[in-house]
């Protein structure tokens, strides 16, 4: 199973691919680490950013995504643009998606330890929590 891994911050989806296969994970190469909306307030480029993903997640043969959840209320709240990307990606037909709350994450992470340290991944340093949240749903 291919997932892709989301966090949504400000006016942009950062993305990990994973997958599971036999036991082992792969983290294939990607085209791009991040996908941003410039004006959020136009149809058309909701829409743009909408056929972008899909279209990502279609030349990738990604089968599910996985949004780290954002909080709704209070210091850390997520932002309305966030959570109106975060409704694009649901819209989209061919994926199944998912959120995972950071709790969630943490608790699995715990229960069953990442085998490789996230520095060896050879992935950015921003693409830790979208890394942590495709890891976290492979294996719980």
């Amino acid at each position: 199973m291919k997932v892709c891994g989301v966090e949504l911050k400000g006016s942009e989806a950062i993305l990990c691919l994973m997958s599971l296969e036999q036991g082992l994970f792969e983290i294939p190469d990607c085209r791009t680490t991040r996908l941003a909306i410039s004006k959020s307030t136009t149809t058309e480029e909701v829409r743009k950013f909408q056929f972008a993903f899909a279209k990502l997640m279609e030349d990738y043969k990604v089968s599910h995504v996985v949004i780290k959840e954002r909080i709704t209320k209070g210091k850390f709240a997520g932002g309305a643009v966030s959570f109106k990307l975060e409704a694009t990606i649901q819209l989209i037909e061919s994926l199944g998606v998912d959120l995972i709350s950071a709790t969630e994450i943490k608790e699995t992470i715990k229960r069953h330890p990442m085998p490789v340290d996230f520095k060896a991944t050879g992935l950015k340093q921003f693409q830790e929590h979208a890394f942590a949240a495709a890891y976290a749903y492979l294996v719980r």
